[in-house]
């Protein structure tokens, strides 16, 4: 498995492991939530039922030293045994009820504390009774600090649990996935075999139908040589998109490629074939190396097909221009032609794979200019087209002088463009 591909399995790994870690986690607190809920709501109702059986028969179940009842009779407050705290009673509280005769509830915090008071009529007087529930807010912390120790322990536990899930839900998806490369790479490679012994026997055919003069048996056969050069190509491209989807392991950055040699050396190669379509090609690069980071067969790779696009879809008589100049930390290559080009419209859709726009007639819109935008994207710079229809097209493409910050010291999938002497035929 690919270094990115361990990392993107890693990442599932962990996201399915948070995932089940939080929601448990979660399930935790609500159910912590609604115990607290209950708890406080069954305790508050269990001290007004004792502060009304206080109020009502003078005395209150609890402990002693957390419940006392005052009896107020005019002017005068009748306390029990038991020693009040600071602050009670609440003489307001037993005015008010006095004067009123309405039974008045309230609660008091104070030293830490909270007192729930009721103050009641009885008869010819007023009855308060006071409650301490600093046994009830123990429990409550007490019952908190369980469920909080539970909740970290649960969600540790939970974490742990969805990685060990994750690792056996992502485990087939991640085999998938390198049957998936393996088998578009191996068939790829098995298919390369053969068509390149069609096109070759092909080719030897269509020599000595030359000689022999049978002008039709030719033509069937130069037909033939296109259909599998067309087929190689399509197989190349499939390859490429396959690694250029798998990630590199890590290892040594490419040395910089020098773009002036590179697309000499490209437009050489091409000047025969230019002079037999009548094609005339112009270049215009800086007297100087101008190095870019990156991998040479896939540059070279993206300035041929580029050049190759423009030679098919240029008549005779008309013109590539080919310009490399540098704008400040950007190399950037311009390849404009006086052939059939394209609608404007189509300008953004034409690096769509398998994209034709209308009219577009064998202008290949499809995966080859996709994929040559994955390979400008992996090189860290942008292409762009320009067309009119029956005006010719500008494609330009834009590479950053220096590496971007954040590459060096890492897997990088430019690095994998390298793999692509293979299907490139460099």
């Amino acid at each position: 498995m690919e270094a990115a591909e361990q990392t993107i399995v890693r990442r599932t790994r962990l996201r399915i492991g948070l995932f089940v870690g939080l929601t448990i986690g979660a399930l935790l607190l609500l159910a912590g939530g609604i115990s607290y809920t209950v708890l406080v709501r069954g305790q508050n109702a269990q001290i007004q039922r004792e502060l009304a059986w206080g109020t009502a028969h003078g005395t209150i179940a609890g402990p002693p030293a957390c419940s006392w009842i005052f009896e107020y009779e005019g002017t005068t407050v009748h306390t029990g045994a038991n020693p009040p705290p600071p602050g009670f009673p609440l003489h307001d509280a037993l005015a008010t009820v006095a004067a009123t005769g309405a039974t008045e509830i309230t609660t008091v915090t104070r030293d830490g504390t909270t007192y729930h008071v009721r103050t009641e009529a009885r008869g010819d007087g007023v009855v308060q009774a006071v409650f301490d529930a600093r046994f009830q807010l123990s429990d409550r912390r007490h019952l908190l600090l369980a469920f909080s120790l539970a909740a970290v322990v649960g969600l540790l536990a939970a974490v742990l649990t969805g990685m060990v899930v994750g690792r056996r839900a992502v485990a087939p998806l991640a085999e998938a996935l390198t049957r998936q490369r393996r088998f578009v790479a191996d068939a790829s490679h098995e298919l390369r075999t053969p068509i390149a012994q069609v096109h070759t026997r092909a080719q030897l055919i269509a020599r000595r139908a030359r000689h022999d003069g049978a002008a039709t048996n030719l033509e069937d056969l130069e037909r033939l040589i296109g259909t599998t050069r067309r087929l190689g190509e399509i197989v190349d491209d499939l390859l490429l998109s396959a690694r250029l989807a798998a990630a590199p392991a890590d290892r040594e950055p490419d040395p910089p490629v020098d773009l002036t040699s590179l697309i000499g050396a490209t437009l050489a190669a091409e000047a025969e074939r230019a002079a037999e379509r009548q094609v005339t090609l112009t270049l215009d690069t800086p007297a100087a190396p101008l190095p870019v980071p990156g991998v040479e067969s896939a540059l070279r790779r993206v300035v041929g097909e580029l050049l190759a696009n423009a030679l098919a879809h240029t008549p005779a008589g008309g013109r590539i221009d080919v310009t490399l100049r540098a704008v400040d930390n950007v190399a950037e290559i311009v390849i404009v032609d006086t052939g059939r080009g394209f609608d404007q419209a189509d300008a953004r859709r034409i690096f769509d794979r398998f994209h034709r726009g209308a009219g577009a007639g064998e202008r290949r819109f499809g995966l080859g200019l996709a994929l040559l935008q994955e390979v400008v994207t992996s090189h860290h710079g942008t292409i762009e087209a320009e067309g009119r229809t029956g005006r010719g097209a500008r494609f330009t493409v834009r590479l950053p002088r220096t590496r971007s910050p954040g590459t060096t010291g890492r897997a990088s999938r430019i690095r994998n463009l390298r793999m692509w002497q293979l299907g490139a035929g460099t």
